[in-house]
């Protein structure tokens, strides 16, 4: 078979194709969407677009590009990958881009899936938890571009989409898949277009899986891949060759975080202690920001010759990230540092580095596309969702990971537990 996602961003679509590649699936991962067709020999194809919180148009055009590139590489059944903490504004971009490919592929019933046990996001009488807290009581409530201020998925899509919302509830789900497909059935007969369904266990995700097999469009976070690829998959072999060909490679490794999560925060201020570390100056970013970057690739390389890795970050806590914000402005300040990790990134590249340990989407997409990533192999998974993948052309292994994935130790991990 061919899967094909396409993912509103890179560490999410990194996140999926490492979920899909243990459970079965062998899976290559396409940064932006190929010019041009492919020769792949894959049951499952992700494309990593950086459409979260670009203009609604934009997002919708290039969710429809990609997915006609999927359909031409012989695709047939589709997933539309987000964030599991359901990262989006009232205007979108999820529920548009929803709409936009419901409508391409004449679809008239999708299934709205974001939970994550094993990362402690569950959804349950259409609520959406981090932890033990509803996703409007927990950190996402202050992110910077998509702040997260009600947990009703059903409300959510309401407000961003066009059609109805309709839930599956936990008590369907214990009751197996064919409960669901009825379930199904019943909610598309009463006009509901997304059907939000709870998830408190990988019982739930694999119940899902079964239930929705033979659905054309499902959108969620990576964890329906579990049950999906689980019945799909042919062979247990896949998940050993992919983590073969991704094992990470090459003695130059850096650590950049841009994200501001509350786990960020935390591994952040873990690996400071453990590494030589150095904070970005925001105010730097705004000028001669060639001269900057050098002067901090430079850094990095007086101090390659330690046990672990140097790190650069812009991470701050909420408090600082609002003062930041307040003096410089969030838009600006945001591309001002994506700006400079990219102009970094050129540099250390040229001058040997061919490790990247990357934490925060935005940057993740922005180090990808600066060492001109475009095709790779999924490797071993450093923390649920976050694997090592290597280059399908260049001897370069990165790290990628969403702000709120991984333990503390995952910035130390990433380069300790893995053999060279």
């Amino acid at each position: 078979m061919r899967l094909g996602v396409i993912a509103d961003d890179f560490t999410g679509a990194t996140d999926i194709a490492s979920f899909l590649t243990q459970n079965g699936l062998a899976t290559i991962q396409f940064n932006g969407v190929p010019e041009r067709q492919e020769s792949l020999a894959a049951q499952a194809i992700v494309i990593s677009l950086k459409s979260r919180s670009c203009p609604v148009e934009q997002a919708v055009e290039q969710s429809l590009t990609a997915l006609r590139w999927l359909r031409e590489q012989g695709c047939d059944r589709f997933y539309f990958k987000y964030c599991s903490t359901f990262d989006s504004t009232e205007k979108g971009n999820i529920g548009p881009v929803t709409d936009a490919l419901m409508y391409e592929l004449g679809e008239t019933q999708t299934a709205i899936c974001p939970a994550l046990p094993v990362n402690g996001r569950t959804v349950y009488q259409g609520h959406l938890f981090v932890g033990e807290q509803l996703l409007s009581e927990s950190g996402m409530r202050h992110h910077p571009v998509t702040p997260m201020t009600d947990s009703n998925l059903l409300r959510l899509m309401a407000r961003q989409a066009k059609g109805k919302a309709g839930l599956i509830a936990a008590a369907t789900l214990d009751r197996g898949a064919e409960a669901v497909r009825e379930k199904l059935s019943e909610l598309k007969a009463a006009g509901v277009t997304y059907v939000v369904l709870d998830a408190l266990s990988e019982q739930h995700l694999l119940t899902q899986g079964e239930a929705l097999r033979e659905m054309r469009l499902v959108t969620g976070g990576s964890g329906l891949a579990i049950g999906l690829a689980r019945q799909w998959a042919t062979t247990q072999n896949h998940h050993d060759e992919a983590e073969t060909a991704g094992r990470p490679r090459g003695e130059r490794a850096v650590v950049i975080s841009g994200s501001c999560s509350q786990m960020t925060n935390r591994q952040v201020n873990a690996y400071r202690q453990q590494a030589p570390a150095r904070e970005v100056e925001v105010s730097r970013c705004l000028d001669n920001v060639d001269d900057y970057a050098r002067e901090l690739a430079d850094w990095v390389a007086s101090h390659n010759a330690r046990p672990l890795a140097p790190m650069l970050y812009a991470t701050a806590d909420a408090q600082q990230l609002q003062l930041i914000q307040q003096q410089y402005g969030a838009q600006r300040s945001s591309e001002a540092i994506e700006a400079l990790f990219a102009a970094v990134t050129r540099n250390l590249k040229a001058l040997g580095w061919q490790r990247f340990i990357v934490a925060g989407g935005e940057t993740s997409g922005v180090v990808a596309q600066s060492l001109d990533v475009t095709a790779f192999h999924i490797g071993p998974t450093i923390s649920p969702g976050v694997p090592w993948v290597r280059d399908i052309h260049q001897p370069l292994s990165l790290a990628l990971k969403s702000g709120n994935f991984g333990d503390e130790q995952f910035f130390r991990r990433a380069q300790t537990e893995f053999s060279l």
